[in-house]
């Protein structure tokens, strides 16, 4: 009789510990996925992204707006010709870079690009909304956007991680902006400015049904 009582407390034990290990593995099942929600930022109305759409990834850029000085129809001009820059996540990650870069959907138009920094997968985007709205956009930086998405690759071995993105917004900018000097004469065109600059991205994808 003792040895059935001690049995069953054995197998009473064991099937509580059964059941605290599947309670704890769903608990940390769940709590990536709560980790991983991204809420949208704040914005003026001209950037918002269209309904249907919802965000989820965020990338902390650390970069250069790249310039170089041409002759323009008043003299000369400081010209924008691209941005570089790495993205990180909160945990200071680095999870995508952004750079200029031909569209190969759009007949090898260059467009800005993000790739993927484990999977490579990859989006081309264009300006389609600008703001410089001095209630959010930082005095000396340059605008907040939104992007549309006009082309996107998956990486060579199927990594998608970005392929489903629809629209990008550029916030919380510091930086970035064209020199004031350096740009007046002929002996200038030519000359590169890479001027740093650090913004938030937001990347957006079609809701589910």
């Amino acid at each position: 009789m003792k040895t059935v009582s001690r049995l069953m407390r054995v197998l009473t034990a064991s099937l509580t510990a059964a059941a605290f290990g599947c309670s704890l593995g769903l608990v940390l099942l769940v709590l990536p996925a709560l980790a991983a929600a991204v809420t949208p930022p704040a914005v003026p109305i001209a950037i918002q992204v269209p309904p249907g759409n919802v965000v989820f990834l965020e990338g902390h850029a650390v970069g250069t707006q790249n310039y170089i000085c041409l002759p323009s129809s008043s003299g000369f001009t400081w010209t924008f010709f691209g941005p570089q820059a790495t993205l990180f996540s909160d945990d200071s990650q680095q999870i995508i870079t952004h750079f200029l870069s031909p569209n190969p959907f759009e007949n090898t138009l260059p467009r800005p690009t993000w790739q993927h920094s484990r999977d490579t997968s990859a989006v081309w985007a264009k300006t389609i909304a600008t703001s410089s709205d001095p209630s959010f956009v930082a005095p000396g930086a340059i605008p907040w956007f939104l992007l549309q998405v006009v082309g996107a690759e998956s990486g060579p071995t199927s990594g998608n991680k970005l392929t489903n993105t629809t629209f990008i917004q550029r916030v919380h900018t510091s930086g970035g902006v064209a020199p004031s000097t350096g740009c007046a004469s002929s002996a200038d065109v030519g000359t590169k400015a890479l001027v740093p600059y650090s913004a938030d991205y937001f990347f957006w994808t079609r809701a589910e049904d």
